[in-house]
């Protein structure tokens, strides 16, 4: 805006003085003064396209995570299923009272898998990883001399990832010299 201004005060000195300029002159003021507002329409049309894909990114991000909070709720649900599968002894798998009631936790196990896919959640690899934290939050040390110190040897809460984005850290323990 400050050459928009200077631009005017200049001509309009050049006009207090009388109107000393030359055709040339005019011309020369007319094409700089021309190719100033062609420059300023480059910078608004830049930045109008910049506005639309930022804006575009946006929308494509918000439609991709929305479902960011009620996943993360979602997760305590197949944390209490894995747990009831867990507890589930040999004896009970055998017997078949309880049989159609364990067929029925592991589908319901497998469909809401199915729906996490689906939607782009995946479980995150952690036993036997090196400690990442971004992607893995250590909960203990454990001494070993198998491992590497560093490395993961027990998660105790899987860690989840909704496309791109951590939706929860793997709790694990980590390795360290025995």
């Amino acid at each position: 805006m400050n050459e928009d201004q200077d631009l005017q005060e200049d001509t309009i000195g050049a006009e207090a003085q009388g109107g000393d300029s030359t055709p040339d002159q005019d011309l020369s003021d007319l094409v700089k003064e021309l190719e100033q507002v062609r420059q300023h329409a480059l910078y608004a049309q830049a930045e109008t396209q910049n506005v639309r894909r930022r804006l575009e990114k946006e929308k494509q991000d918000a439609t991709a995570y929305a479902a960011t909070g009620f996943a993360r709720d979602m997760l305590s649900v197949k944390d209490n299923l894995d747990r009831a599968l867990a507890a589930v002894g040999d004896e009970a798998r055998h017997d078949e009272r309880l049989k159609a009631l364990i067929v029925g936790i592991e589908a319901t196990g497998r469909e809401l898998d199915s729906v996490f896919a689906r939607n782009g959640i995946t479980r995150i690899d952690a036993v036997g990883q090196p400690l990442d934290p971004n992607r893995h939050q250590a909960m203990i040390e454990i001494a070993s001399d198998d491992a590497e110190p560093g490395t993961i040897v027990q998660e105790m809460q899987a860690g989840y990832m909704i496309r791109d984005r951590l939706l929860r850290p793997s709790l694990v323990g980590v390795a360290k010299k025995g």
